[in-house]
């Protein structure tokens, strides 16, 4: 299956801007001269993607994150110089596009800075007709995929805590994954602290 990828007469000249909305936040991967908080208004962020390579196996899938329709995204926009534009490309397209789950398309972000500028971004959306379309799955699902996950890129629970720190980092909560969160914490209570010795 060929990854659904923009064209090169698709991207303007100048700066390049990327959305994260997941690993990206925490582990972009790439250089940029800029970081600014970014809302993208009709997809939302969702354990939409079964992961048969990063965070699971195609015997034992994990879950990881897509931009689905409906609703509105809270994440990241990064501006990447113009000059680094073409290998930024290229290395997403390698992370990203790796099984051709995602889509890779334009949107606008309007930037929760200051100027509370609209740009147009680089952004990866969940191609539904893929099989590994994982559409909306329980609580109790979800957490059963992320417990089992393990792949290339790490385990997946660690995926979904660190994506949980990045979102709280930028001041706002993610209601889903952060009840996933908690019962993944429950799942794997923390050892007791040693108390000081008396």
């Amino acid at each position: 299956m060929s990854a659904m990828t923009l064209q090169d007469s698709e991207f303007s000249s100048g700066d390049l801007w990327v959305f994260g909305y997941g690993s990206l936040m925490w582990r972009p991967g790439f250089e940029f001269v800029e970081r600014v908080p970014a809302r993208l208004i009709g997809e939302h962020r969702a354990l939409c993607v079964y992961s048969f390579v990063h965070r699971g196996t195609p015997e034992k899938p994990g879950l990881v994150l897509g931009l689905d329709r409906g609703g509105a995204c809270r994440g990241i926009a990064f501006r990447v110089a113009e000059q680094n534009r073409a290998a930024t490309v290229a290395y997403l397209r390698e992370r990203e596009q790796v099984t051709s789950v995602y889509r890779e398309v334009k949107r606008s972000l309007w930037l929760e800075n200051e100027a509370r500028q609209r740009v147009s971004a680089l952004a990866y959306v969940v191609d539904r007709g893929h099989v590994q379309y994982a559409g909306r799955l329980s609580l109790a699902d979800q957490l059963r995929h992320v417990l089992q996950g393990h792949g290339q890129s790490g385990v997946n629970r660690d995926y979904v805590l660190a994506t949980v720190k990045a979102i709280e980092a930028e001041g706002f909560r993610d209601t889903q994954l952060h009840q996933l969160a908690l019962m993944l914490h429950d799942s794997h209570p923390v050892l007791q602290r040693k108390t000081p010795a008396e």
